[in-house]
């Protein structure tokens, strides 16, 4: 006889989720390339925001959060009561999870698809399927494939975490289509804002078209607002009730909902948020080539670069560290050959290139 509470079956299964280094020790100055967080930070009217809540603590959020639904579909042409908010991205996934799958079900996503995917499935008790990807790309031909009866969600990250690669509009539309219309599909746009190709879409118009899709954004890549948690999802109106019936009755605080408003509405500073994305991905994708490495092309604010294999990585990691310099590891992707690095400040991006070149002897 057990002497202390025995979690359900599969819980223990559950690889805890590993978030990037922040600390190396004995460096006086970290550079933190590891969690894609923005490399200008938060705007200053969403600081100023937050500054205001600091008056208003003993007061519950507005549980709602009826002002920001309303600011995001003013700035995104949407409708409010179709727009759900949660505590982070990351709990809009997980209450669609707990809604919509349970133990006998599965949950389906890409082979190197955002480690939220498999861990939320086991936390219901569901069954994670992965499916093979191409040229480190989802496949909707691999994913249609895995599709079985038991099959209850369907989640792509678009652009893809941590890879950076995407999945065009009209791709995402023939992977809906091949959908039976009881599976949810879940369209993770995280990175959307830094993506202003012709060919991309986070997937709003797919929400529109029919009752099985859900768009998720964050604002904790370009808005600079991670340590708020802050996320979104644009809904049909079936599922915006399913996901209010499920949360939890406060679980976006005051200060979150305010920055949001704020910074949604500073434009400019988004603006520059990405045209320094725009100069430094491609500069630090064209440097790392020229170091030798494979680097997988990226639409994010991130890119990851390949070696040789693990134990190169491993070393590349260590070498990095010694100087304070803080790439992720991302084997458990499926990917222990690679670093994955955020695009930092001009002077963090070269001093990785330069770490990099005396670490691997290049002039």
């Amino acid at each position: 006889m057990t002497t202390t509470p025995v979690p359900r079956p599969g819980i223990m299964s559950i690889a805890p989720y590993v978030p990037g280094e922040a600390k190396a020790e004995g460096q006086a100055r970290v550079i933190k390339l590891a969690s894609n967080e923005s490399a200008l930070g938060a705007s200053p009217r969403a600081k100023e925001a937050f500054r205001r809540c600091a008056e208003e603590l003993h007061r519950y959020p507005d549980g709602a959060a009826g002002e920001l639904r309303q600011a995001l579909a003013e700035f995104h042409g949407l409708a409010a009561d179709r727009i759900v908010v949660g505590n982070g991205s990351d709990e809009v996934i997980s209450i669609l999870t707990h809604a919509y799958a349970g133990p006998g079900d599965e949950v389906l996503y890409s082979q190197h698809g955002f480690l939220m995917y498999p861990i939320g499935a086991k936390a219901v008790g569901a069954t994670p399927v992965a499916a093979p990807e191409r040229d480190y790309t989802a496949s909707v031909d691999a994913l249609l494939a895995a599709v079985s009866q038991r099959t209850r969600i369907v989640f792509v990250a678009n652009p893809n975490n941590p890879t950076g690669t995407f999945l065009r509009p009209e791709e995402l539309r023939r992977l809906r289509d091949g959908l039976p219309a009881n599976v949810l599909l879940v369209i993770d746009a995280a990175y959307a804002e830094y993506c202003v190709r012709n060919d991309y879409s986070a997937g709003r118009e797919l929400v529109d078209a029919g009752e099985n899709t859900v768009m998720t954004r964050t604002f904790s890549k370009i808005y600079g607002l991670a340590a708020l948690r802050l996320g979104w999802a644009y809904c049909p109106k079936p599922v915006a009730d399913v996901f209010h019936r499920v949360r939890g009755p406060f679980n976006v605080n005051a200060a979150a909902q305010a920055a949001g408003i704020a910074a949604l509405r500073d434009v400019a500073f988004t603006d520059r948020a990405r045209a320094h994305n725009d100069i430094w991905l491609p500069w630090l994708s064209r440097e790392l080539t020229k170091l030798g490495l494979a680097v997988i092309p990226s639409v994010g604010n991130f890119l990851t670069a390949c070696f040789r294999d693990q134990a190169a990585a491993g070393a590349a990691q260590a070498a990095l560290k010694s100087k304070g310099i803080l790439p992720r590891a991302i084997a458990a992707y499926g990917l222990a050959d690679c670093l994955r690095f955020t695009v930092g400040t001009e002077d963090e991006n070269r001093a990785v290139v330069a770490a990099l070149a005396e670490h691997l002897g290049r002039p």
